[in-house]
């Protein structure tokens, strides 16, 4: 009889062991199954004060979760009751019962600032057009207030040589940024001078004036540079080139004025192209342009403050962006008829 009664114990235990350990690994297999595949985030508010039974049902209720039960007992198994943190969050049902837990704990809040990335080599009508697409300033008062520094901070020392007059044009550092929501033109020009100031390093600035050039005339030139070609190395090579023809007294016959000029890129410009009449057009006018015709990186910042001195006095940039540089004309015209055709 004791035989037969702990036989039957035995079985007991053994099915309720099976029981339970089986519904462990339901419970968190559910825990771990999204409640859905939409990868579509909705705003999801953690109102001061609430606890787990409040948010688990508003979860549930919002097709985030299957069941609030689950997000119950992965949060106290876990001791994280006290961790929800209250605000408004990013969810979708895509995310697994951890994944939301994770973010509701960590306090990964909706952001009041937007990320954008201004490209090296943006003029400031690029920039404002880009910012008008991503719904932060008008496009029309951007410029307006990048051409005249209205309500802007200038009195930095970096735009002490800047004629008076001129935009902001090279001075608003391209770069990736966080912007407040609501920030005005203003404010996010402030921010891009104020990344420029420091991108500028002291050591830049003591290389600029013992050279006796102004940052303004290496704002300009770097601007060319960054528009010409692609890498370090031929940045270098081409701010070079670029210096020899200012030495000499040549026009510098930059592609990227007449760009700036038309509004238009083209893989090779007419002759009529290069004649258009204007201060910035550097097939006709020797020396620099007027102003910087781009807002360069800081790559050609740095090659057009350390230039390379080499034998090559001209280049072209294949279809492919290739640099293809060359020491004599005639070695020139043979690489334009060879590549541009």
């Amino acid at each position: 009889m004791f035989k037969k009664i702990f036989s039957i114990t035995i079985i007991i235990l053994i099915f309720i062991f099976v029981v339970l350990i089986g519904g462990h690994f339901y419970v968190e297999n559910k825990i771990n199954t999204p409640a859905g595949n939409d990868s579509v985030e909705k705003v999801f508010v953690v109102q001061k004060g609430e606890g787990v039974d409040e948010i688990a049902s508003a979860l549930e209720k919002e097709g985030l979760i299957k069941k609030a039960l689950y997000f119950k007992i992965y949060t106290v198994k876990r001791s994280l009751t006290r961790s929800l943190q209250a605000g408004k969050y990013l969810l979708s049902s895509e995310m697994t019962i951890p994944q939301i837990v994770e973010r509701l704990t960590r306090g990964e809040i909706m952001s009041d600032e937007k990320k954008i990335t201004i490209v090296e080599g943006w003029n400031i009508n690029q920039i404002a057009e880009y910012l008008e697409k991503e719904g932060i300033a008008e496009k029309n008062v951007f410029i307006a207030k990048a051409n005249c520094g209205c309500g802007v901070d200038t009195r930095r020392d970096f735009l002490i040589d800047k004629p008076e007059g001129a935009s902001l044009e090279g001075y608003l550092f391209p770069d990736t940024y966080f912007i407040k929501k609501d920030a005005s033109p203003s404010q996010i020009i402030n921010k891009m001078l104020d990344n420029f100031d420091r991108k500028l390093t002291d050591e830049m600035r003591r290389e600029i004036k013992t050279q006796n050039k102004t940052i303004f005339e290496i704002v300009t030139l770097a601007s060319i540079v960054e528009k010409e070609v692609r890498t370090d190395e031929d940045r270098a090579k081409v701010a070079g080139i670029f210096y020899k023809r200012l030495k000499e007294g040549k026009p510098l016959e930059s592609c990227a004025t007449i760009s700036y000029i038309l509004g238009v890129n083209k893989k090779q410009y007419t002759y009529e192209d290069t004649r258009v009449s204007s201060p910035y057009n550097t097939y006709i006018n020797k020396g620099l342009p007027p102003g910087p015709i781009s807002n360069p990186g800081l790559s050609s910042l740095k090659a057009t403050i350390w230039p390379e001195n080499t034998p090559y006095r001209y280049f072209l940039s294949k279809k492919d962006g290739e640099t293809v540089f060359s020491k004599t004309l005639e070695e020139h015209n043979a690489n334009k008829a060879k590549w541009l055709r």
